[in-house]
């Protein structure tokens, strides 16, 4: 497997891990509402896990861009989470999935471009 594709299993494992097993209530309710320690603290074991996914491939920039991840994932989540409060989407409307899969669509995208700022 190439480093490249090594990377993105790494990320999207972390991904995974974080935002399924380890995601408690307490992070879920507190998503949408800005600066709450909730969502702090789950965008945070998001910032944690992409620090250890890249310090191996990138030393000198892994807590720049495991920085990058934790400030993109809050701003991503807590857009997702504000959308769905205020136009009273939940799991019976579509549009709830629609925001869910944008949200997914937008983490991954945030890896790629991580990616791309480590490999050649």
């Amino acid at each position: 497997m190439n480093e490249t594709l090594l990377i993105l299993l790494l990320l999207f494992t972390k991904h995974f891990i974080v935002d399924f097993p380890l995601q408690r209530d307490y992070q879920l309710k507190h998503k949408g509402t800005y600066g709450h320690t909730g969502g702090i603290l789950h965008s945070g074991l998001h910032g944690i896990g992409t620090y250890f996914c890249l310090v191996w491939f990138a030393p000198l920039s892994a807590v720049y861009l495991a920085f990058v991840d934790f400030v993109l994932h809050y701003h991503i989540d807590w857009a997702k989470m504000k959308l769905n409060k205020k136009l009273g989407y939940g799991p019976a409307q579509e549009q709830f999935w629609w925001l869910l899969g944008l949200d997914q669509y937008l983490h991954a995208l945030t890896y790629i471009g991580l990616v791309y700022l480590i490999t050649p």
